[in-house]
């Protein structure tokens, strides 16, 4: 250094000013990261309580479905009694009113017929909304997954800030690739 004007810098100082320089830049570019990053994990977060609530609700559509088929089996089983009534009835009762019981049994049959349809339409129904809400259930596990990563990349992004190690941010942007990867598949379905 001189008392003119004219100041050198030891190498040390230059060290030190090349750090500073771009050790602000580097803990800003994290800081940006982890912002981005905590934006999507509250985007997938929300996604992931959405299929979530899906999944509760179709899985209760499916039991009302189950339900009401089984409404119709019951009802079914009711008709076939009151229709072996009838065939018991036109066997023991005197020949002027067979005719008529006889009448009653075919009707119960016919009737059956439609019920086990409807029963059957239920039932189809039910393992439908079943399947949608297992459906949801692996999409909310996707979203999950992804919403994890991401917030284990932003606990690493302030240890990697913390610490200033370079494989801790190499960490960051590994998790924040495979919660991106994630979330990509939760929203392929996939």
């Amino acid at each position: 250094m001189s008392g003119h004007g004219f100041h050198v810098h030891g190498p040390h100082d230059h060290e030190l000013e090349h750090a500073a320089q771009h050790g602000d830049a580097h803990a800003g570019q994290l800081a940006v990261v982890t912002a981005v990053l905590a934006t999507v994990g509250a985007l997938f977060g929300y996604m992931g309580g959405a299929t979530q609530a899906n999944a509760g609700l179709y899985k209760n559509e499916a039991a009302i479905k189950q339900t009401e088929a089984s409404d119709q089996w019951n009802f079914y089983q009711a008709k076939s009694n009151k229709q072996n009534l009838a065939e018991f009835a036109a066997e023991i009762v005197p020949v002027e009113r067979k005719t008529a019981f006889g009448d009653k049994a075919k009707r119960y049959d016919s009737e059956k017929a439609e019920i086990m349809t409807k029963a059957r339409s239920l039932e189809k129904q039910a393992q439908d909304w079943s399947q949608k809400s297992d459906e949801q259930i692996h999409q909310h596990h996707r979203w999950a997954q992804a919403t994890t990563a991401l917030q284990i990349g932003i606990a690493m992004a302030a240890i990697a800030l913390l610490t200033k190690r370079k494989w801790f941010e190499y960490g960051v942007y590994a998790l924040s690739a495979v919660g991106l990867a994630l979330g990509g598949l939760a929203a392929l379905h996939v």
